[in-house]
């Protein structure tokens, strides 16, 4: 298990984090969202022992991630912007993660050569952006890490190939039970892969749960009649005589409170991903606004 417990970090008199805590379960693949500036980069940075908690800690199964090798020799990190030693090709970097990944795969190394069919010899500087994520991809795979953090993961590749990743990240969670957190904008493709969500705000974790408790309990309620009493409404919106209240609480509890007061209509659906991360930022200043008007 992956935990931050009350990390504080500062730079200088910027708090980036405040008081975070965050627990990524085991086998988990875990979606860390929030708007620019929420501080993810920096906690993936403190998770993975690059910065030094003026507060707290990181620990991976219960041990401290910072200055520790035998925890961090556990984890591999695939972040926004990726670094590769300037002359480096494809056998270099093999030989160097194996140097440093005990469990490097080099079978599994060439049998995904057939899915990047990235060339062998060529100095990576040379790739484009997307080939050099992919590089990236294909290595931190092969080293079998328990843990496995990726920052924007997908940015730049091609829709075939962002499939390819995605199947390829499944298919090690499912065989190997590696614990994946991934730090990322796009929250549709979250939506479909992700067990868990964490949704943070100004350094702070704002709300976190599995991805089916979440969805469960929050709904999007249309209807023609008078609001309940009662009701935790987070946003409402009116088109004609129809009510849309995005509320808090699960479909059956908030039917119950709706049948009480005889409505024209109503109907109860769920909500996606983006529209939970939207309406729950919203009750801290994070709304759309008309700057038009």
């Amino acid at each position: 298990m992956l935990q931050m417990n009350d990390v504080t970090k500062r730079f200088g008199s910027f708090l980036a984090l405040d008081h975070l805590s965050m627990t990524i379960p085991q086998g988990a693949v875990y979606g860390l969202v929030g708007p620019n500036g929420a501080g993810k980069s920096t906690s993936i940075r403190v998770l993975t022992g690059v910065y030094r908690p003026d507060s707290g800690c990181a620990t991976l199964d219960e041990a401290p991630v910072y200055e520790n090798p035998a925890a961090k020799v556990r984890m591999c990190c695939i972040p926004d912007e990726i670094f590769f030693f300037p002359s480096a090709t494809m056998e270099d970097m093999v030989k160097y993660y194996q140097s440093i990944y005990p469990k490097f795969d080099k079978e599994l190394y060439h049998r995904l050569h057939e899915a990047f069919e990235l060339p062998k010899k060529t100095p990576i500087r040379r790739f484009s952006k997307g080939m050099q994520k992919q590089a990236a991809f294909h290595l931190s795979i092969c080293a079998r890490p328990d843990v496995l953090i990726l920052d924007e993961p997908v940015d730049g590749l091609d829709p075939v190939m962002r499939r390819q990743v995605w199947s390829l990240l499944l298919s090690d969670v499912s065989q190997q039970g590696t614990t994946v957190l991934i730090s990322s904008h796009n929250l549709r493709e979250l939506e479909d892969i992700c067990d868990h969500v964490g949704i943070m705000d100004h350094g702070k974790m704002i709300l976190e749960r599995s991805l089916e408790d979440m969805q469960g309990n929050t709904v999007k309620l249309q209807l023609v009649g008078e609001t309940p009493r009662g009701l935790n409404v987070l946003h409402e919106s009116h088109s004609g005589r129809m009510k849309t209240l995005i509320v808090r609480g699960t479909a059956t509890e908030v039917s119950e409170y709706v049948i009480q007061t005889n409505p024209t209509y109503f109907d109860v659906l769920p909500l996606s991903l983006e529209e939970i991360f939207i309406y729950e930022l919203g009750g801290v200043n994070y709304e759309v606004k008309n700057i038009l008007l």
